[in-house]
């Protein structure tokens, strides 16, 4: 696996740049005979060094698939799968004039093929079984058999008190089930088999983001899984929680209340969470009190 950064430059006396990894923060990682669309890159890194430069150009012919390659690692440096608007379609299609990227300068790339510059410079080189891959680099297989993995050692940091640590290998686990997922028909049971493995990965997710104090991120989670699994305990008390952070009442109470009607064995706990509510609502009332206090009477 090579990790390098890499600048692509218009040919032309302006040069004038399409993509910079540095200002993205986020260099590239190619893994040698992974069928990366860019064959050029592949070729050139082959024969590279840690801290070696090189600055090469491309003819058109040679190049041509590179908006769409940008477009992915545009989507990894954003967080986002690689693939996404790439989905159950061909290449060919792709390139049709009024199939568009989400970006301008790549559509008018895409539309106008011509030349590239490509100025890469590697950071480190890795041999096989001394790297763990990027979900998004993974085979299938791959996939499958590495979020066991991944879900133990994000439980692992959880464990330890390193919650963000936790929460990034929750969410690469939750990626490679989704990218396979992705490939199954919605409703069918491989579909359902995935989603079943995706949802205690989701709800560990939020558990991270409700120490964060990422409310709203917590909500949309748990409203999702609760679209589809109606009688999920944990996800109805993780979004009152979220509901209670953020100050809807009754929202967090109704949450509250359908935990106790699925799980009464949980009283304990959901009228600790209701006494902590009704306590912080209680210091809101006072605070609000001196705080408008003679207001209306200016």
């Amino acid at each position: 696996q090579a990790t390098f950064h890499y600048r692509t430059l218009r040919c032309g006396d302006e040069e004038t740049p399409v993509d910079d990894s540095r200002a993205r923060g986020k260099p590239m990682e190619l893994i040698a005979g992974k069928k990366f669309k860019l064959p050029v890159w592949e070729a050139a890194l082959r024969t590279m060094r840690p801290g070696e430069r090189a600055r090469f150009r491309c003819d058109a012919k040679h190049v041509v698939l590179y908006p769409l390659v940008s477009k992915s690692l545009r989507n990894i440096a954003a967080g986002k799968d690689p693939l996404e608007g790439q989905r159950h379609c061909c290449s060919i299609a792709q390139m049709h004039e009024h199939y568009s990227l989400g970006y301008p300068d790549l559509d008018e790339l895409q539309k106008n093929p011509q030349p590239l510059i490509f100025d890469i410079e590697v950071l480190k080189v890795e041999p096989p079984g001394s790297y763990q891959q990027d979900p998004w680099a993974m085979t299938d297989e791959e996939k499958l058999q590495a979020v066991p993995q991944i879900h133990k050692e994000g439980n692992e940091l959880y464990r330890q008190g390193k919650v963000p640590e936790a929460a990034a290998k929750y969410y690469d686990a939750i990626a490679c089930l989704k990218n396979l997922q992705m490939k199954e028909q919605p409703g069918s049971p491989d579909w359902i088999e995935l989603d079943q493995k995706i949802t205690p990965l989701l709800l560990n997710y939020c558990q991270c983001k409700l120490q964060c104090e990422e409310y709203y991120e917590v909500l949309d989670h748990c409203s999702s899984i609760l679209n589809k699994y109606e009688d999920n305990v944990k996800a109805y008390f993780k979004r009152g929680k979220a509901h209670a952070a953020v100050w809807n009442v009754a929202e967090a109470q109704a949450d509250f209340a359908k935990v106790l009607a699925l799980d009464p064995s949980l009283r304990p706990v959901v009228s600790r969470e209701l006494r902590s509510l009704e306590a912080r609502l209680r210091e809101k009332d006072a605070e609000d009190k001196i705080r408008f206090k003679g207001i209306f009477s200016q």
